[in-house]
């Protein structure tokens, strides 16, 4: 219920992306629901809406996620909460966290603006250097997690220089990345309700993948990522290349059959490119989508259950950053949100079957836990890496 309701979450953010972007739900949502189990009245009913689930099932759903991932394999996760000597926090809510979450700051704000940078960057590898909320007079608590993925691809790609012939990366000289392997189920097509999208997986060695996923050039961001989460929630089925007839079978993908000298075993040839994605997100841009509207409003308080003190929320941020290359998959997100008060031809007598998925144009993907299906980050690809070789 959970994952659902996080990947949920996901695919209503991605509805949001225009352009390049990366963004972690997961790292949203356990925020949203701490908040959602302190607040009353419309902010909560809102806060509800966007977690996906009655506000007293919230924290705990949101503790029983953030145990799950700070059990997951190449995956870190932390939650942090500081507040003003001069708030008074209910113990009631204080006691829904996870234990030693809570510190106090007090004096110098650059001293209190240093400890919250030096925790985002520990907390996500130097991945995310600073907290994406800023000290200042008005804030009197923030409440912040992080996440951090690592995921190394058994078998690493090649690189070589990437220049598309056709689309948007048309002459670009691109930081382009080809693997040749058996596993013909690796890619396949599915037929959305927005048009067709090629899924393919990109294993990881420690039960994290990232798939990436192409759609029709016509298609938004949000109908190809929202179909690679109708995917993960088995809502969609995926016919594999091994599956498809000969021919152009769906975007980026070809399925042809070829001759050769000796009896092979069909094959896929994968050809992507490189990216690294640094995005920031001021959440309360998007108060619909997060449930903030009523929340933001600094005329009331909001969060009886969090303390006796009106609290508004005046900041609400993530950070994200998606590393794909060669050797693996790196990504990290900080998220805060700051309550304030109110050669010669040989002899072809065979043939096998050669499966070629070209992601040479803009895609999006899905950094997924493989046993869960949780998405931990998504994103949209539009700039990738320029090749330097």
């Amino acid at each position: 219920m959970t994952v659902d309701a996080v990947n949920r979450l996901a695919a209503r953010w991605a509805d949001t992306v225009a352009g390049g972007a990366v963004f972690s739900a997961a790292g949203v949502w356990p925020l949203l629901a701490f908040l959602a189990d302190g607040a009353a009245g419309a902010a909560r009913a809102e806060l509800e809406d966007a977690v996906g689930m009655p506000a007293d099932q919230a924290a705990a759903a949101a503790r029983e996620l953030l145990g799950a991932m700070g059990a997951m394999r190449g995956l870190s996760s932390a939650l942090g909460l500081w507040t003003g000597p001069e708030l008074t926090v209910r113990e009631e809510w204080l006691a829904g966290l996870p234990a030693d979450t809570h510190g106090v700051l007090a004096g110098d704000p650059r001293v209190c603006q240093q400890v919250w940078d030096s925790w985002a960057a520990e907390r996500t590898g130097g991945l995310v250097e600073r907290m994406p909320v800023a000290w200042d007079e008005d804030v009197t608590m923030v409440l912040a997690s992080a996440l951090a993925l690592r995921t190394e691809w058994p078998r690493p790609f090649d690189e070589l220089p990437l220049r598309p012939e056709a689309g948007p990366w048309q002459g670009r000289r691109l930081a382009g990345l080809r693997r040749t392997g058996v596993r013909l189920d690796r890619v396949g097509v599915t037929s959305g309700p927005h048009g067709y999208v090629t899924e393919l997986k990109v294993p990881g060695d420690n039960g994290i993948d990232v798939r990436l996923l192409l759609g029709e050039q016509r298609m938004t961001p949000g109908q190809v990522l929202g179909t690679g989460v109708d995917i993960l929630g088995r809502r969609l089925p995926v016919v594999p290349s091994g599956q498809l007839p000969y021919g152009d079978v769906g975007p980026g993908l070809r399925v042809e059959q070829q001759p050769c000298g000796t009896p092979r075993p069909p094959e896929l040839t994968v050809t992507t490119v490189a990216y690294d994605m640094r995005t920031r997100h001021d959440l309360l841009a998007l108060h619909g989508l997060f449930g903030l509207t009523t929340a933001r409003d600094t005329g009331d308080g909001h969060f009886p259950g969090i303390s006796p003190l009106p609290l508004a929320v005046g900041k609400a941020e993530q950070s994200a950053v998606a590393q794909f290359g060669a050797p693996g998959f790196r990504a990290g997100a900080v998220t805060a949100v700051a309550p304030t008060p109110a050669g010669a031809l040989p002899d072809l007598r065979h043939t096998t079957t050669v499966v070629t998925a070209r992601f040479d144009r803009p895609f999006g993907f899905l950094a997924v836990h493989r046993e869960s299906r949780l998405i931990l980050t998504a994103g949209w690809v539009t700039d990738p890496t320029p090749y330097r070789g």
